[in-house]
């Protein structure tokens, strides 16, 4: 084939011109299997630790009690049978000095069925027995405590065995608050923590026989006692909120990391473009020996693919390696170690969006100079291309839509991803049509009197001009970081400014119905300035809605999410702060009627409840019907109690439970207040908000990490077409250099000419990101999060200065070469 030999002839001088390619391209493919490798090897971790992390074959877990012996007979003919208590406590010096939120465990002697438990070297014993616990080494240091020391946790004192180090159940937990304490059953009783109404979780981990079904078997025990309020689990999904998190971050890099690659593709037309303008002597000598514009556009389609195709390998094989790299830098911060793997399925994908983007951005140009005539071609090299045909315009808009069904197919959401592509697609278009409004701006605004600007504004829309492109590249990279920027100081904010100025100092879990009036006179002593609120508090789950059984509900919603395991629920004679009634009303404050209930108005939208309806919870194994007597709009930032679910007085008070409480007071007050509920009410659990907020904190940062790396080769791949953008106009500027020396202009003034345009262009595109990207991060923050709007302008500010100050800096370095060049010898080459 010639194509192919003339094709294969020319890359033998190097690829000088077609690295802007093949860099654009490695940048945006390595991203996208970057993310999608590394999204693959944790939620395939999950899934072959699954029986590790889940504990068992099969989960069955309950709020608020433990299982009856009927169904501990049954969990136990389906397999062996192994039972945790998970509940939230405090652990404190002996002396009450020092006290801190734990996890505490409760665990029998079949623990773990699957996996194995271990401790540091140094332990006294393997596991703890009795009035013994093993803790985690940073419980260790927070109580100055060591193995052989002694902690109190309730009302029990604990000899310290060990540190943990390996706990294999530990990412099925979900997220935690608090370090692990571990104890057995004895260990646990001594404490007195588990009583009617604590707040505890029970879950009976099964061991099948070999060849059993676990979804099968879970199924048959949830349809068995459908109506206990049991959250049936089993090892295929041993940690859904963490596989469901993993899976969804992935998605939305890989969209990032999308937009990257589009971004680069912008590279990829303009290093096409360069490249062919430099081959326009080429191709009209083989037009004049009679090679025909089909043997051209092929030969040169075909050394582009050639060019993609390693690029594209050697952006695959960085992919790849993302997930030992990560696990190398960043191990402890994953929910699990990645399974290090070759993942087909993102590597296929990546070289898929790899090889369509750089034929979108490819065909084009090439097809353009196709239609030139070879007597054209030698008349200059500053004449204008034809416009391409229908038919390669057909081609690029044809694998246009391939990426976008490619997209949207592969999407664990699909409307998610298309309204992102769709979103994308418009900035593009808007960027697009900006940057011939600009070209026609400076066409058409009067001349200034000044060479210099005069000068500086002829080069927006001379011919040659890379105006078009370089807005459209920097105006997606600028707005994408914008956006990310916006959102993540939105998010720091929140922290910063709206939970110190509205959140209690601590919540208070388990506090004794019988003990409530002395923990608030003890409360009163210990922080006389302190505002203490006080609430009973149930669990239960809701067993029906409007006469239907949850259990026989197949189809719920995602958003139906109070439907799923055990709630919080509470009763009240005044509406609680921070609700508002939007339909119905409030009963009276002396009420003592049927059981009435006052719902989320979002959660009654969810499954299409109103007011009048029924609505039947299950407390104890003992199920209670109430009417809905209202919908409540509920203001979760106030950092108070909010339940989806609040009954009216009458319906709960004789069901055994306990008391919550949130209590506001001086930072002076905290620790003497700390101290004096470790000693007199070692039952109760003091939460500090402040642990809380660091807790979020840190995971916030560690996400904000994720995307601001996958946003950064977005930046990367604008400034890769920034210097193309240059490259591809360079014999123009050098024409115009040589053209301006020969008539005295200095070095200095051109450099001056060229600063102004590069600082005009890079304010204008700058403005125009600041708007787009503050408008989607409200977008995400107010709509999607339902967050108050505090940005942090200072660092969206940066970020624009630094984008700008880079359009700047490359713009003009990239203009040095065409300022260097001698008159003599570029006149000739011209």
């Amino acid at each position: 084939m010639i194509a192919l030999r003339l094709a294969l002839r020319d890359l033998r001088g190097g690829l000088a011109g077609l690295r802007l390619l093949a860099v654009c391209l490695f940048l945006g493919v390595a991203a996208l299997a970057g993310v999608g490798s590394l999204s693959a090897a944790i939620v395939t971790a999950l899934a072959d630790r699954g029986q590790e992390i889940l504990g068992g074959d099969v989960q069955l877990t309950v709020g608020g009690r433990e299982a009856t012996a009927e169904e501990l007979q049954a969990f136990g003919r389906a397999g062996r049978l192994g039972q945790v208590t998970r509940m939230r406590a405090m652990a404190a010096t002996v002396d009450g000095a020092e006290s801190v939120l734990v996890e505490l465990k409760g665990v029998d002697e079949t623990y773990p069925l699957f996996g194995t438990f271990r401790l540091q070297p140094g332990a006294l014993a393997a596991r703890p027995h009795g009035n013994e616990v093993a803790i985690g080494a940073e419980l260790g240091d927070r109580l100055s405590v060591r193995p052989g020391g002694t902690i109190r946790i309730g009302a029990a004192n604990l000899k310290v065995v060990g540190f943990i180090a390996e706990e294999p159940d530990r990412v099925g937990q979900g997220f935690t608050l608090g370090s692990t304490a571990l104890v057995d059953r004895a260990g646990l009783q001594a404490t007195a923590l588990v009583q009617p109404g604590s707040l505890y979780t029970s879950a009976y981990r099964l061991r099948l026989p070999a060849g059993s079904d676990p979804e099968a078997v879970g199924k048959r025990l949830a349809d068995r006692f459908k109506d206990a309020g049991y959250q049936v689990q089993d090892r295929t999904n041993g940690a859904p909120g963490t596989r469901r998190f993993i899976e969804r971050l992935g998605q939305f890099l890989t969209l990032v990391g999308l937009t990257a690659l589009i971004v680069a593709g912008i590279g990829v037309g303009n290093g096409v473009t360069s490249w062919l303008d430099q081959k326009r002597g080429t191709i009209a000598t083989l037009k004049l020996l009679g090679a025909s514009s089909r043997t051209i556009f092929l030969s040169y389609l075909i050394e582009i693919v050639l060019v993609a195709a390693a690029a594209i390998i050697a952006g695959l094989a960085a992919g790849a390696l993302v997930p030992a790299i990560v696990l190398q830098i960043a191990g402890n911060a994953l929910p699990v170690p990645p399974t290090l793997s070759l993942y087909p399925m993102p590597l296929l994908a990546s070289a898929g969006y790899g090889l369509l983007i750089a034929l979108v951005f490819a065909l084009v140009p090439l097809a353009r100079a196709r239609t030139v005539p070879a007597a054209s071609l030698f008349r200059g090299s500053l004449e204008p291309l034809r416009r391409p045909g229908w038919l390669a315009i057909a081609g690029a808009a044809s694998a246009a839509a391939a990426i976008a069904g490619l997209a949207i197919g592969t999407a664990r959401e699909p409307a998610f991803a298309a309204g992102f592509i769709g979103a994308a697609l418009g900035l593009l278009l808007l960027l697009v049509l900006l940057g011939a409004a600009i070209r026609s701006l400076a066409a058409r605004l009067p001349r200034p009197r000044s060479p210099l600007f005069r000068l500086a504004l002829a080069n927006l829309h001379r011919p040659g001009a890379q105006t078009g492109r370089l807005v459209v590249a920097l105006g997606l990279g600028l707005t994408l970081f914008t956006t990310l920027a916006v959102i993540e100081s939105a998010l720091s904010g929140q922290i910063r400014s709206t939970i110190p100025a509205k959140a209690p100092s601590f919540f208070m879990l388990d506090i004794p119905s019988e003990e409530v009036g002395r923990f608030r006179e003890m409360a009163g002593r210990a922080a006389p300035r302190g505002d203490l609120v006080t609430i009973p508090s149930l669990r239960g789950s809701v067993v029906a809605v409007a006469g239907k059984r949850v259990a026989d509900m197949t189809d719920l919603p995602p958003e139906a999410w109070f439907l799923r395991g055990d709630r919080g629920l509470t009763y009240a004679a005044d509406l609680p702060e921070g609700s508002r009634i939007v339909d119905g009303k409030w009963w009276p404050r002396d009420y003592r009627g049927p059981p009435l209930v006052s719902l989320d108005v979002e959660a009654a939208r969810s499954v299409g409840l109103k007011v009048g309806d029924s609505l039947t919870v299950s407390v104890l194994g003992r199920d209670i019907e109430a009417k809905i007597a209202s919908l409540r709009e509920i203001n979760w930032d106030t950092m108070g109690f909010n339940f989806i679910l609040v009954f009216s007085p009458g319906a709960l008070e004789n069901a055994p439970h306990s008391f919550m409480a949130t209590l506001s007071m001086p930072a002076a007050e905290e620790r003497p207040f700390a101290n004096a509920v470790s000693r007199q009410f070692p039952t109760v659990s003091a939460i500090r908000v402040k642990d809380v907020v660091e807790t979020v904190a840190n995971m916030l940062g560690q996400l904000s990490v994720a995307v601001r790396a996958a946003a950064s080769v977005a930046i990367l791949a604008g400034i890769a077409v920034l210097v193309g953008a240059l490259a591809a106009s360079r014999r123009a500027r050098t024409y115009d250099s040589v053209i301006l020396k020969m008539l005295g202009a200095t070095r200095a003034r051109i450099l001056a000419a060229q600063a102004l345009e590069f600082g005009a262009l890079a304010l204008i595109v700058s403005g125009v990101a600041f708007v787009l990207g503050t408008g989607a991060g409200w977008y995400v923050v107010v709509k999607v999060l339902e967050l108050e709007w505090v940005p942090d302008w200072a660092i969206v500010a940066g970020t624009l200065g630094a984008g700008a100050l880079v359009t700047l800096v490359l713009g003009l370095l990239g203009s040095l070469p065409a300022l260097a060049a001698r008159p003599a010898r570029a006149l000739r080459s011209l």
